[in-house]
């Protein structure tokens, strides 16, 4: 039974028994500690009481007599009730009483020590005499030689001293009384705010719901990162640390020792997402090598039985699951379709050029139709060899060919320039066509879109220990305000008709240049030269290293 009790249970029946335990301990304490008090001070006000007495020189001259108790008798009784002691016995160095509250006692042997006194000393005790049990103080009367002439005893019952205890007794009762109801109170009140907290689960249930939350947070193919609203990370589970580049969690790691937002390596847009605590359904976050969709929703604990009670808000939590696979297919079908694109485009040229050779020589002009035929193999092979030549790569080539199609087909002239001959050996093909491919794209739209001349100029170097692409176009550029933010996913300069958001619409392009680029630990630059130009810079891996 004790197992399926709550910790607010448990510590409510705890600091009860404490409680009662502490008031027990307080008042037997008390009890002890004013029953000694009592008999002390019963003590000292007899000693008073036999000192005055034997003081008296009555007592002297009175234990020279043949019938001392004749005068002495009165004369202890007036003082007894004077006093309020219950007996003074003046009596003889040998035991012989001269004064008693009890008259028939008189004559007969005191019963008790008077050694000490019959010494000189006054002392006190407690002993069982004719009256019960009792605190006495026996004081020796000396004449001026200093002999022992009589002994005077004053004392007060034990029943007497016991019921000045009684009376203190209510006292330290009410004392008692007072600290366990306070006590009962607050057991009451931190086991209703426990159970409030707890939700009425004992320490075994808290345990094993805990676990279970363990094993579901580290089994789960999502990312899972929790917020708490001093903005640390108080926890997160593997697939979130991989995710985000973070070191794996400490599960017995303090709440407060939980790194801060601004200490950890996430990307500009995801910090700014949980910084903010704001909500958030299927947003798409692009981080050096990931595309990610991020779902991030309030911590809340509402108050059982209270729902009017405002739940207690202990931060966000956020999930987090990786596209960048999926991402990358439809990249790389975006690719395909360009080059697809810019094959069509190529393919519609040569037919108009076909037909134009074919109309010459309709015409019987054989002469200017193998002219025209040459000029324009001789243009095509040009760029194809300075193409392959500089970049070493067949893809590049004929992507470049098709846009110098597409360019022309839409009224725009692509100027290529290459330079170098190291290739772009040990570069992923799909990014260098994801970073070529849109740029063009970019840039053939700007240039289309504004004032003659129209032209996109490219150059290529490839060098020993790089590649540079440069992509300038006559458009109308870029807002210098706004150079950062067409890296951002879903920024776009052009117009909702040009095209759709998503994950392959507007403001899609640059993000996946920008992270392509990152990929390949190259550098990206905008500027405004009359229009605007993109400059990559891609670093070629070492032969060398890429063997190791």
């Amino acid at each position: 039974m004790f197992h399926s009790w709550s910790i607010a249970r448990r510590l409510f029946v705890a600091n009860l028994l404490f409680v009662l335990v502490l008031t027990a301990a307080f008042g037997a304490f008390s009890v002890l500690e004013a029953r000694d008090r009592a008999y002390d001070d019963a003590g000292s006000r007899m000693r008073a009481i036999s000192t005055s007495i034997a003081n008296n020189p009555l007592v002297l001259q009175a234990a020279s007599t043949a019938d001392p108790s004749a005068v002495l008798q009165p004369y202890a009784l007036k003082v007894m009730s004077e006093a309020d002691a219950d007996f003074i016995t003046i009596m003889a160095p040998d035991r012989t009483r001269w004064t008693h509250p009890r008259a028939e006692e008189l004559g007969k042997p005191y019963i008790g020590t008077i050694e000490p006194a019959l010494n000189g000393n006054t002392f006190t005790e407690v002993t069982a005499g004719t009256l019960g049990p009792s605190v006495r103080t026996i004081s020796p009367v000396k004449d001026q030689g200093g002999t022992v002439k009589a002994l005077v005893a004053a004392g007060v019952t034990v029943r007497t001293v016991d019921t000045d205890v009684a009376e203190r007794l209510g006292v330290i009762g009410g004392i008692a009384l007072v600290v366990l109801t306070f006590g009962s109170i607050a057991s009451w009140l931190l086991g209703r705010y426990l159970r409030s907290v707890t939700r009425g689960w004992g320490p075994e249930q808290l345990a094993q719901l805990f676990a279970y939350y363990e094993s579901v947070l580290h089994s789960v193919r999502e990312g899972l990162i929790l917020v708490d609203t001093r903005g640390k990370a108080v926890m997160y589970n593997d697939q979130a640390a991989e995710l985000l580049g973070l070191e794996p969690s400490d599960a017995d790691r303090s709440p407060d020792a939980a790194p801060r937002l601004a200490d950890l390596p996430f990307d500009g847009s995801l910090r700014a997402l949980f910084e903010s605590g704001r909500p958030a359904h299927d947003e798409i976050h692009l981080t050096g090598s990931r595309i990610l969709v991020v779902n991030q929703a309030p911590a809340v604990a509402p108050v059982p039985g209270r729902s009017r009670v405002k739940p207690a808000v202990y931060g966000t939590v956020a999930t987090i699951r990786d596209r960048t696979e999926i991402e990358s297919l439809g990249t790389e079908l975006q690719t395909m379709k360009t080059l697809s694109d810019a094959l069509r485009a190529q393919t519609h040229e040569h037919a108009n050029r076909l037909h134009m050779i074919v109309s010459l020589l309709e015409l019987g002009r054989t002469p200017q139709a193998l002219d025209f035929a040459t000029k324009d193999l001789e243009l095509s092979q040009q760029l194809t060899d300075d193409m392959v030549a500089s970049v070493d790569e067949p893809v590049m080539s004929a992507l470049v060919m098709g846009k110098a199609a597409e360019a022309h087909e839409r009224g725009v002239e692509l100027a290529v320039r290459t330079s170098g001959s190291s290739g772009v050996r040990g570069l992923e093909i799909q990014d260098l066509v994801t970073i070529l491919g849109n740029l063009l794209d970019n840039a053939i739209d700007a240039a289309a879109a504004g004032e003659s001349p129209r032209t996109v100029e490219l150059d290529v170097e490839a060098g020993v220990a790089a590649v540079e692409f440069t992509v300038r176009d006559t458009g109308s550029g870029i807002n210098p305000g706004s150079i950062d933010d067409v890296l951002q996913y879903g920024f776009s300069t052009k117009s909702p008709a040009a095209g759709a958001g998503g994950a392959h619409g507007r403001g899609v392009g640059l993000a996946l240049v920008r992270q392509a680029v990152q990929r390949l630990n190259g550098t990206m630059t905008i500027s405004n030269p009359g229009g605007a130009q993109f400059h990559v810079v891609l670093p070629v891996p070492d032969p060398e290293e890429e063997q190791e």
